[in-house]
């Protein structure tokens, strides 16, 4: 299964894709944008998150909340699996 969550890199932090069974340092299938808590700033690659959402990967709760944010959900197809 593959999640969508946070790994650190310095202090900005990059939102992966990575398989369940990796460690939160691991090697992650692909970087698809970062955030710096700091200057609160985001930065998203939406068509590979769409792309992994719809191959049925699952965000965290933090990542969750940034996609919310943003508004990537309602890009989504009304069909596919709500996330409140």
């Amino acid at each position: 299964m593959v999640k969508l969550r946070l790994k650190r890199c310095g202090r900005k932090q990059r939102i992966v894709a990575i398989d369940v069974r990796s460690r939160r340092e691991g090697r992650d299938l692909r970087k698809v944008g970062f955030y710096d808590p700091i200057k609160n700033q985001t930065y998203l690659n939406v068509p590979a998150i769409l792309y992994f959402l719809e191959k049925g990967a699952q965000p965290t709760g933090t990542v969750q909340d940034i996609l919310k944010k943003a508004e990537v959900f309602k890009a989504l197809c009304p069909n596919q699996t709500k996330f409140n």
